[in-house]
């Protein structure tokens, strides 16, 4: 199957999804990242904004705050195909629609911050295999980005169990995430 029937396939499924699900499988999910070592020692995390069917990032966002961590969300360039991560204060305050609609940092909250200072990346997806494939959503915004980090910082992938597969199709610049999280399971990804 292409990335872009697979793709297809997997947000359909996603979206059939209740509002009660997605929030019941949220907080399950965000129970398991709290509890991640690579968490607990983290200073900064930054977090893709979910948006329709996806896991819900929010509560994860608010909690980091109230932990003292710097929760980072990022605002996409479309023009550049980039992402500057911004320090998150408030939620409410912070965000507005942006970029396909997705919240991000507004003008007059934008608080950039080094990628090299970032600890822990949470990144969206449509699908993953256990290898740690990932199929975005096709902008290459992440792969990019991920090339900015210091070497080892971990990448996590917070996503429904249904949005695993058996296999990913991979590119040579993906880049793999070190941890999958469902409601169901934690799975660390062996290195290669």
């Amino acid at each position: 199957m292409d990335k872009k029937e697979l793709r297809k396939q997997i947000i359909t499924a996603r979206d059939l999804l209740t509002d009660e699900e997605i929030v019941s499988k949220s907080v399950t999910i965000a129970d398991k990242l709290y509890s991640l070592p690579a968490y607990e020692r983290a200073e900064a995390v930054m977090f893709f904004i979910s948006f329709g069917s996806e896991v819900d990032t929010r509560p994860l966002v608010e909690a980091t705050i109230r932990k003292g961590k710097i929760a980072l969300a990022p605002k996409a360039v479309p023009r550049s195909r980039e992402l500057i991560p911004s320090r998150i204060l408030d939620w409410e305050s912070d965000l507005m629609p942006g970029y396909y609609n997705i919240p991000e940092p507004r003008a007059g909250a934008l608080r950039p911050y080094s990628p090299e200072q970032i600890d822990l990346l949470i990144v969206p997806g449509v699908a993953f295999d256990l290898k740690g494939n990932r199929l975005g959503y096709g902008g290459g915004y992440y792969d990019r980005f991920s090339l900015l980090l210091k070497p080892g910082t971990p990448l996590v992938a917070l996503v429904f169990d249904l949005q695993l597969v058996a296999e990913v199709p991979e590119e040579e610049w993906d880049r793999r995430v070190d941890y999958i999280i469902t409601e169901q399971r934690l799975v660390e990804i062996d290195p290669i």
